[in-house]
């Protein structure tokens, strides 16, 4: 049996406080209520993601052998066959569970499973895989509004597009941790459409507090991209890391308007997140 620590690098756990915050502003814009089916919703979608974690080292093992030789397939910490069963199983087990959530909650999550098998096996020779991640947490935002009491509804859907834009911009720039060459400015523009939604959509007494986090995302992104593009020692997965953390402020930008008890949940999951990346790398 692979060791504790082997499986939490391959399921790439520091990220998980970032899909939990997706599944509550997805809920939260969805119209919240429906207690009952929230373990489904977290418990699915953890299962889903690690399960697409475990996945991702097994289709890249013979990539990883030649580039990445730290990581656990390559290293021999754990069997590529091991991997490959127990990545599927946790696939089936996250879509089981989420049909507990209902029957559009059930769907969507079997579309999200798609793509993250899609993902996993054409990403490293596909350009335009970073949509593909992008496409997989706009799909958490929608599983997550079919289990609120309102559904999936235009909030769930903007937010969502505007997630799915700031997570392709950094799938762009993580791309980079393994290839040279200078990386272009344009994804930096992706990385900024939860803001432009933020400052679009929200008046009146959700103004302000809409504007700090809005600065707050924009200083985080900044000095993430510090280390990246105004730097002598470029440090791509610091950078990326960084940015994965972030995703918590995007989805607290989105749920904005929520009470202050999910404002609390949010900073949670921030510093857990970033506590998680001490431990257990995020790329």
């Amino acid at each position: 049996m692979p060791s504790l620590r082997t499986l939490l690098v391959l399921g790439r756990v520091s990220n998980l406080p970032t899909v939990w915050s997706n599944c509550l502003a997805g809920w939260w814009l969805g119209g919240g209520g429906n207690f009952v089916k929230l373990p489904f919703l977290f418990g699915g979608v953890t299962l889903l993601y690690v399960g697409g974690m475990f996945l991702n080292d097994a289709f890249d093992a013979n990539f990883d052998q030649q580039h990445r030789q730290e990581r656990p397939i390559p290293a021999g910490r754990v069997s590529a066959g091991l991997v490959w069963r127990w990545g599927f199983g946790l696939i089936v087990a996250g879509e089981l569970l989420l049909c507990g959530g209902g029957i559009i909650t059930s769907g969507l999550g079997l579309a999200l499973a798609l793509v993250i098998l899609l993902y996993d096996a054409i990403h490293k020779g596909f350009t335009g895989s970073p949509l593909l991640m992008g496409a997989c947490r706009f799909l958490v935002y929608l599983i997550a509004a079919a289990t609120g009491a309102a559904g999936v509804g235009g909030g769930a859907i903007g937010s969502g597009l505007a997630l799915a834009a700031y997570v392709v911009g950094l799938s762009f720039i993580a791309r980079r941790e393994t290839r040279r060459g200078r990386l272009p400015y344009w994804p930096v523009a992706l990385l900024a459409a939860p803001v432009l939604l933020a400052l679009l959509l929200n008046a009146g007494a959700a103004r302000e507090p809409a504007l700090l986090l809005s600065l707050g995302l924009t200083f985080w992104v900044l000095r993430c991209l510090r280390t990246l593009y105004w730097s002598t020692t470029v440090n791509v997965g610091r950078t990326v890391s960084g940015l994965l953390a972030g995703i918590v402020l995007v989805d607290w930008i989105a749920a904005v308007k929520s009470p202050h008890e999910l404002g609390y949940a949010f900073i949670g999951l921030l510093l857990t997140a970033l506590l998680a990346q001490r431990y257990v790398p995020a790329t």
